[in-house]
């Protein structure tokens, strides 16, 4: 064995059929073998407010080591965890294939499944991570759901943070009366025949964040890809289930993972790829999804066949060459990299892509925005997202661009309102983006 596990990490299944994965006994074992192990490390001080929170309450404790904190108190810690995997990912020497074997967003994972199973889940995140449910509720009176929801409404704010817990200073994201699934039915791109890539064919898992809230993104992307020539279809069985996944609720997940693999593996049989367009969605199919159901072969092939819409567009470039097209942009871009991007392993495609506009110098940013998904929507842990992003938000003023990018809507969406609320130097950006837009606006396919 190596030290510091310089071997490239491995993620084993979860185990979730089993009795002994809910057992409160062999959880609170687990949670106390592996923060003594980080009590002792300490590499990941600041990488989120889960381990500053461990690490403070272990040294407030009588004897300053784990020995003396009660397990009832490790669950502030736990629940400032946003499952971004960036511990497992970019930190930790100690996943596997290393002997001490943590994993440590899956052990929060596993804790808030048996909090779910005790039937101890909170009702209201639960609602909101409906996402299909919701969209389809919402599309039809979108007007009156975006007016109730703005963050300047003294009407109904107010009434959501005191009976939902919905945050009253967190900007909410969006509806459309349009989805994404319906612009694309009805306003099919031309494929452009002499395009370098002319003869790839790829289907657009549209995302229920892409499908009911950010319809531009998926549009971006079915012009980008006609534009060189990509055979393109949409298709959007259900949600990948990454909120249910914050919850702890991995019977959904499954169930989700069921349907949609199952429809999206019928373009697979028919020589296509598949496209996500939000870095969640992607995590979920490429890597979650085969650790939930590893015996699932739709899951394996579909695994396999899963690019995210920057990775497919770069790829597109180093093998065949983009069409050509592309111009210099009024503005330079600030890119956010995604946690869930970043956890996906295949490098920064964000950056290359933005690089592939002319004259473009995409100024990045590896850190965590803070959103997390409901985390940063509730009363409780708003605060906290807002804190985590800090240095993120601070980075961005700096660089003072045009732009704000992340291939997480979320993040970009949270990053903005924290430049909108502090103060500095120079003119803000109107909106944030998905690199794929900009990429669109390069080619004048978008405004």
């Amino acid at each position: 064995m190596k030290e510091g596990s310089t071997e490239a990490p491995i993620r084993h299944p979860l185990d979730w059929h089993s009795e002994e994965f809910y057992d409160a006994e062999a959880i609170d074992a687990e949670l106390r073998r592996v923060f003594d192990i980080c009590h002792g490390c300490r590499r990941c001080f600041n990488l989120c407010e889960t381990f500053p929170r461990l690490f403070d309450l272990i040294d407030e404790s009588e004897s300053g080591e784990l020995d003396t904190v009660d397990s009832a108190d490790f669950k502030p810690a736990i629940d400032a965890c946003t499952l971004c995997d960036m511990c497992f990912m970019t930190k930790c020497p100690y996943v596997p294939p290393h002997e001490f074997n943590l994993d440590f967003p899956h052990l929060m994972l596993r804790y808030r499944a048996a909090e779910r199973k005790a039937g101890k889940s909170d009702f209201v995140p639960n609602q909101l991570a409906q996402m299909d449910r919701n969209g389809k509720l919402a599309a039809p009176v979108a007007g009156l759901v975006n007016w109730g929801a703005r963050k300047d409404n003294k009407l109904t704010r107010p009434a959501m943070a005191a009976v939902a817990g919905i945050d009253a200073d967190v900007e909410l994201p969006k509806f459309h009366s349009k989805t994404f699934s319906r612009a694309a039915r009805e306003a099919p791109p031309a494929i452009n025949s002499q395009a370098p890539a002319h003869g790839r064919k790829a289907v657009i898992y549209a995302t229920c964040f892409v499908n009911y809230n950010n319809p531009g993104v998926g549009m971006a992307a079915l012009q980008v890809l006609a534009k060189n020539g990509v055979a393109v279809e949409t298709d959007y069985p259900a949600c990948c289930g990454m909120p249910y996944l914050e919850q702890g609720n991995l019977e959904q997940v499954a169930e989700q993972a069921r349907k949609v693999s199952a429809k999206l593996c019928a373009w697979i049989d028919q020589g296509y790829d598949v496209l996500t367009l939000t870095a969640s969605c992607g995590l979920m199919l490429k890597f979650e999804w085969p650790l939930i159901l590893p015996d699932d072969e739709n899951i394996k092939k579909l695994s396999q066949a899963t690019f995210d819409i920057d990775e497919y567009v770069v790829d597109i470039a180093k093998k065949e060459g983009l069409a050509d097209g592309l111009k210099p942009l009024d503005g330079n871009a600030t890119l956010h990299l995604a946690c869930h991007s970043r956890a996906q392993n295949m490098g920064a495609k964000g950056a290359e892509l933005l690089r592939l506009i002319p004259d473009m110098q995409p100024e990045v940013i590896e850190r965590c925005s803070g959103h997390g998904g409901t985390f940063g929507v509730m009363k409780e842990t708003h605060p906290l997202a807002v804190k985590v992003g800090k240095p993120v938000v601070k980075k961005a003023q700096q660089a003072n661009n045009k732009f704000i990018v992340s291939e997480c809507p979320l993040a970009a969406k949270h990053i903005l309102q924290g430049m909108r609320e502090t103060e500095g130097d120079g003119e803000l950006p109107t909106q944030s983006n998905h690199p794929i837009e900009l990429l669109a606006r390069s080619y004048g396919l978008a405004d």
